[in-house]
């Protein structure tokens, strides 16, 4: 999230009534523990009614209390600790069935994803790896998950693919030490953003690849680098990470891509399943 919010509240504060002033003092000097209250909790900790909190935010420009604690989470969700997202979750998570709220969740992140996605950007980047002359796969920590699920597909689809294995900065530029112009990079990165990501794509932009940023929102660091952008939420789920909607993204990516080589997916996966039948692959032998 920008800083613009807080700069609206000391703007305005000459004008807040003394209600309104309490929220504002809170949130200008807490405002990474206000962006995971409650209106109510927020309200009652500074004094005032939860209908006060609302009218707050409403005075502020936002449709709703949840429009600007949105702004807010934004603003600090790269910067949490592991403590202070266990901290910020806790009520959320245990004042209820923790299954039903970790997968309504998880829906609710699918949900925006499908409302939020650029289709046209979606194309584009489709386009883009269908022509690369080489697609270099990027994500470390959480994301490695993602650039290892995202790798395992696309090799079986393109024929020059290398997935990024390592953590390390230094590591990450020689593995991708020949990328230049004609080649794609794709950068995946959620909050905490790793410097290591940043440094690798920063390297690929400078040397004139096409980068593609997975990642969640504009104010990523991988966003200013990238020629095309896909963005979905993930989420702190106390110390770990929800991930389902970037993978959602990445299966329709995926499946858009191999769409586009259909002929040659057909062609590959012939040759494989008779390769899996001589090899025993799959299934039980009857001598086991």
């Amino acid at each position: 999230m920008k800083k613009d919010i807080l700069h609206t509240i000391q703007d305005n504060m000459p004008r807040f009534s003394k209600g309104q002033k309490r929220i504002a003092a809170y949130i200008l000097s807490d405002y990474d523990k206000a962006a995971f209250m409650t209106a109510s909790k927020l309200g009652s900790l500074v004094g005032v009614s939860e209908s006060t909190v609302v009218r707050f935010a409403a005075l502020l420009g936002y449709d709703g209390y949840p429009a600007m604690q949105k702004t807010l989470q934004e603003m600090v969700r790269s910067k949490l600790t592991s403590i202070q997202r266990i901290q910020a979750s806790n009520d959320r998570l245990f004042s209820s069935d923790v299954v039903a709220s970790v997968l309504q969740t998880d829906m609710e992140k699918i949900r925006m994803a499908i409302e939020e996605i650029d289709r046209n950007m979606f194309g584009a980047v489709v386009d883009k790896l269908i022509a690369a002359q080489h697609i270099y796969i990027l994500g470390v920590r959480s994301s490695s998950f993602l650039a290892g699920y995202l790798h395992f597909y696309l090799h079986l689809i393109f024929e020059n693919v290398t997935l990024v294995t390592s953590n390390s900065a230094g590591d990450i530029l020689e593995s991708i030490l020949r990328i230049g112009p004609g080649d794609v990079l794709v950068g995946i990165s959620f909050p905490r953003y790793s410097k290591s990501t940043v440094k690798g794509v920063q390297f690929a932009h400078d040397r004139g690849a096409d980068v593609v940023a997975i990642t969640d929102s504009e104010i990523s660091p991988l966003y200013p680098l990238a020629s095309a952008v896909l963005l979905a939420r993930s989420d702190m789920i106390s110390f770990v990470d929800s991930l389902v909607a970037p993978f959602s993204l990445l299966n329709a990516l995926i499946v858009a891509a191999g769409h586009r080589k259909d002929a040659d997916i057909s062609q590959i996966f012939n040759r494989l399943e008779g390769i899996w039948d001589e090899y025993g692959v799959f299934g039980y032998s009857d001598e086991s």
